[in-house]
């Protein structure tokens, strides 16, 4: 009977974790297609095509920046106060910061103005959501029995490419109902303001989860980390490094394929802004359902082994994406953004909450996973689609881009081997695999 109900418990949170996980990355990633489609146009208009696209990314990379100060913060505080209190926090102001982009004069109407505040209030939105991932997984991971931690900590995952689908789709549609004049005056800030709506039905959500069993163990046995930051730098600073690195292929590579790749058909190759969209969408629906999939699969098989799957196949991949993409076929274009959501992002994303749980102790779990996360971001994510729009304007060929995406493969892969394996064990009862002091092996309490 108790296990019962404890299944019933995971999945009521599970399933919550993912309703506000798709809200806030709704609110981060509408800002990605924007930057994609229209900020240059807005915000940049000084600047030739290719300098307000290179402009138009770079505020875009500033909430990669973000991120890590936010997971340092969210993090401090969710392994001392909570995991559930700094989940309803980062969902508010994420919100908040999103209605706000919506509400922005452009260039036309308060000059370079204009684009200080956006850089501003992107700093926000990546703050916001530096201290999002680290609660949202770590509260079904730590509710999960051991055999069916990477299925449940899949769902979260899963709100990425829901995201991805929500965000894609209130564009196509507001693209759609309004012509390329009414867009550019107004239609793009319709997907933000709808974040205010979000925002209410996420924090109801959100507040009716219990807190995590591991922080109420820690909480009971007053045992939490005074700096857990500090405990992170002077005793896993090796493992933070591998994990960081471990992300290399799939952070790079996801921006090229949902980004990046928007702003390549549409203005090199000429692609309608319509199909790109649909096609990607297409992609978000079929990487969201095999996440789970993927996440039961290392529950069966290993983590490390469905982690390095997807790197290995993002490596291979990448020359055929972008020679499908330049056909400028839908059929083809479609093709190419499932092969590479689904076997490159669906297989690392959704075994990414265990697998890096499973690194770290419950009383460092919430700062460990969020700066390992969060940095990588910083170092792998950000810079793409700058970097991609740099490459792009120095060569006039996708073959650099696509060698250093296949580089971030072998990064990753390389990484991912010295991480342990603790699929189907107790969080915080393996010892570290990693090089890592082994006195420093703080066990969660037992109740």
């Amino acid at each position: 009977m108790a296990m019962q109900r404890q299944s019933m418990d995971t999945r009521k949170v599970a399933l919550a974790s993912f309703i506000g996980s798709t809200l806030e990355w709704y609110d981060f990633f509408i800002f990605g297609t924007a930057a994609a489609l229209i900020f240059n146009k807005l915000f940049f208009p000084a600047a030739d095509a290719t300098t307000g696209m290179i402009a138009s990314f770079a505020t875009f990379a500033v909430g990669f920046v973000a991120r890590p100060i936010g997971g340092i913060v969210f993090g401090h505080y969710g392994d001392r106060i909570g995991r559930k209190a700094m989940l309803v926090l980062s969902l508010g102001m994420m919100g908040a910061v999103t209605f706000l982009i919506g509400l922005l004069p452009t260039y036309e109407t308060v000059g370079l103005w204009a684009p200080v505040l956006l850089t501003a209030l992107r700093f926000f939105q990546g703050f916001a959501v530096g201290g999002e991932w680290g609660g949202a997984t770590l509260m079904v991971v730590e509710h999960a029995r051991p055999e069916r931690r990477g299925f449940y900590g899949s769902w979260p995952q899963m709100g990425i490419p829901a995201a991805l689908l929500l965000s894609s789709g209130v564009m196509a549609v507001v693209t759609a109902l309004t012509s390329p004049e009414q867009f550019a005056d107004w239609g793009w800030r319709v997907p933000f303001l709808l974040s205010g709506l979000l925002l209410v039905v996420g924090i109801v959500i959100r507040r009716r989860l219990a807190e995590s069993p591991s922080f109420q163990r820690l909480k009971q046995s007053g045992r939490r980390e005074a700096l857990p930051i500090g405990a992170i730098i002077g005793h896993r600073k090796r493992l933070t490094a591998l994990v960081i690195g471990s992300q290399a292929a799939e952070n790079t590579s996801f921006h090229v394929f949902a980004v990046w790749a928007l702003a390549y058909m549409t203005t090199a190759i000429g692609v309608p802004r319509p199909v790109v969209l649909n096609a990607l969408m297409i992609a978000a629906t079929a990487c969201l359902v095999a996440q789970p999939f993927f996440g039961a699969l290392s529950d069966r098989i290993g983590r490390k082994r469905v982690f390095a799957g997807g790197m290995v196949f993002t490596g291979l991949f990448i020359v055929p994406f972008f020679l499908l993409i330049g056909t400028g076929s839908a059929t083809l274009i479609t093709l190419a953004l499932v092969g590479g959501l689904v076997f490159g992002q669906a297989t690392t994303q959704a075994v990414q909450p265990s697998l890096f749980a499973e690194q770290y102790e419950a009383p460092i779990r919430y700062s460990g996973v969020s700066v390992a996360y969060q940095f990588a971001t910083v170092i792998w994510s950000g810079p793409t689609p700058v970097l991609a729009a740099a490459l792009w304007a120095w060569s006039g060929s996708w073959w650099p881009l696509a060698g250093y995406i296949a580089a971030a493969s072998v990064v990753s892969v390389l990484c991912i081997r010295p991480l342990r394996e603790a699929a189907g064990h107790e969080l915080g009862a393996v010892a570290s695999g990693t090089g890592e002091p082994d006195g420093f092996v703080l066990r969660e309490a037992v109740a």
